[in-house]
Formats: structure tokens, C-alpha cells, sequence
């Protein structure tokens, strides 16, 4: 049996064209826009010693095969050449948080959300949370699996990314794809990637 979902999906629009993703019961704090999401999870921030000033979304998607989507970043940009899942900062425009995680997968990827399934967390600061260079700043991280409507189109945005592939857990593990380098962003990302694939294992126990 499939994990519930909303029973109202959720409308967005890509360009010209209205979608609609559903996301299930689990991930219902992430349909506040960043203002009111940062004001109900301070609190409990707060009590960790942080005040997060933003958040940044990643989505994962996985092919028929289960193998994970990574884009390359470009060579003129921070951390350049280095390997990530689509993704980008919430802006205070955005309906809600799983509306922003839709709209970069868009404009990263080309690729339309159909379902938000699950988030990646718990695995600890590093994991939920990232800072700027000199650690001024500190943002939430939110990771989410999501399925998507055709995995077989990915379209990049060359500003931003200059290839695409799609990786198995040892191709992530080795940071090693088809005999080349695939050097992921950071550590904590790399964590966040295995743990996509133990997650999805049990998703699709259910």
C-alpha cells in the first residue's frame, strides 16, 4: 500500500503550463510559505543554539532503474565542477517550501514534480543544517524524494550546471561513475545521498 497523501494536490505552474504534485501526510509543516515555517520552527531551533535566516530545498529523483539524479555545477561557479541534486533557496514569493523544492527542480532539471514522498533528515547539524563561508549565516537544509512526471528529460540550465547522470549508491559511495571522478559537493551531502537510497528501499516496502 502506497504511504497517504493529501487529498487536495497542490497546483504549481512550470512557464505557460499548471501542475499539480501531492505529497504525503508527513511533509504537511513544509506547505508553509519560508516567513511562517521559520517562525513556527524557531522555537525549536532556538533551542539547538541556531537561528536559521533561510532555507535551501535539494530534490532527489530516482529513474526506473533506481538510479539517482546528480547535476554537475558549472565551471565559473562556487564549487565548480562538482556534483549536487537539483535544488535552491526558498524565496519569500513561493506559495510554500514544497512549491519552491518544485519550481528549482524546474529550472534546474526541465523536470515536472508529481509527488513529494518523503524528506531526508535527522542526520544531525551537518545534514539539517549548512552555513555561508565564514559561518555567519546558517540555513535549513530540506531534502525531499520526489517523483516526477517523465524522468527521461532532463533539461539544464547552463548558468548554473553543465552535465547530468544518473548515479547508483556505489557510484556515490566511490564518487567514482564509469571510471571518472564524481566529486560530490560536500561530506554532508554524500550522507544525505546514501541515506536517499535506504529511504527509498523502504518506500517501496510499503
Amino acid at each position: 500500500m502506497d504511504p497517504p497523501t493529501t487529498p487536495n494536490p497542490f497546483p504549481f505552474t512550470t512557464g505557460n503550463e499548471t501542475h499539480t504534485f501531492t505529497i504525503d501526510e508527513s511533509l504537511q509543516t513544509y506547505t508553509l510559505p519560508l516567513k511562517p515555517y521559520l517562525n513556527e520552527t524557531l522555537p525549536s531551533h532556538q533551542a539547538q543554539g541556531l537561528t536559521p535566516s533561510g532555507i535551501c530545498t535539494s530534490t532527489l529523483i530516482f529513474n526506473q532503474q533506481g538510479h539517482l539524479l546528480l547535476l554537475q555545477r558549472a565551471s565559473h561557479d562556487s564549487m565548480p565542477n562538482r556534483w549536487e541534486p537539483p535544488g535552491g533557496s526558498v524565496d519569500s514569493a513561493d506559495a510554500s517550501i514544497l512549491h519552491a523544492a518544485a519550481r528549482e527542480l524546474w529550472e534546474e532539471a526541465g523536470l515536472v514534480a508529481s509527488r513529494f514522498r518523503t524528506r531526508v533528515s535527522g542526520l544531525g547539524r551537518e545534514g539539517d543544517f549548512f552555513w555561508n563561508q565564514n559561518r555567519s549565516r546558517c540555513f535549513c537544509r530540506a531534502v525531499f524524494v520526489v517523483e516526477v512526471v517523465d524522468s527521461t528529460h532532463v533539461r539544464l540550465d547552463p548558468n548554473e550546471h553543465q552535465a547530468f547522470a544518473w548515479a547508483t549508491e556505489e557510484d556515490i559511495r566511490s564518487q567514482t561513475l564509469d571510471g571518472r571522478p564524481l566529486p560530490i559537493t560536500n561530506d554532508a551531502m554524500k550522507t544525505i545521498l546514501l541515506e536517499s537510497f535506504r529511504l527509498r528501499r523502504e518506500l517501496n516496502k510499503l
